[in-house]
């Protein structure tokens, strides 16, 4: 997998991806940023949400859930002092469909967080993650 990112001006930069998708990430404005993008820790946040809500998704369809909308809000802590890394991490899914059975959600939701969601496995090095989860009926 490669990445590239590249100074636009200021500490404003795009991201490129390798399948050809770009991301424009900016610092705060008291960092001398100008609010034109995502910070850079949010999208590891963003990249954390997104790994593990496709995870739930994905494994809640293969065991034939009728999933139609699945939604991972994401509130994390990060450390006083630099490297300010995230210390705590909650993610809280919204799962959406019709007849859900709640024993397979909690099932997706424990086997992305413990094997399949590399994001998250990787912060988890430093950060303490915990996830809950509601389901919606359809």
């Amino acid at each position: 997998m490669k990445a590239r990112v590249k100074l636009i001006e200021g500490v404003s930069f795009v991201g490129q991806s390798e399948s050809g998708h770009s991301v424009v990430m900016d610092g705060a404005p008291e960092s001398g940023g100008k609010n034109l993008g995502v910070r850079p820790m949010e999208m590891l946040l963003l990249g954390l949400g997104g790994c593990s809500a496709f995870d739930v998704v994905h494994i809640l369809r293969k065991s034939r859930q009728q999933v139609t909308d699945c939604v991972a809000d994401i509130n994390a802590e990060r450390a006083d002092t630099d490297p300010k890394v995230f210390t705590k991490i909650h993610v809280h899914f919204t799962v959406t469909g019709k007849e859900l059975d709640r024993k397979r959600v909690e099932q997706a939701v424990h086997l992305s967080a413990d094997k399949y969601c590399s994001a998250s496995i990787m912060l988890g090095k430093s950060a303490v993650i915990t996830h809950d989860f509601e389901i919606v009926p359809d």
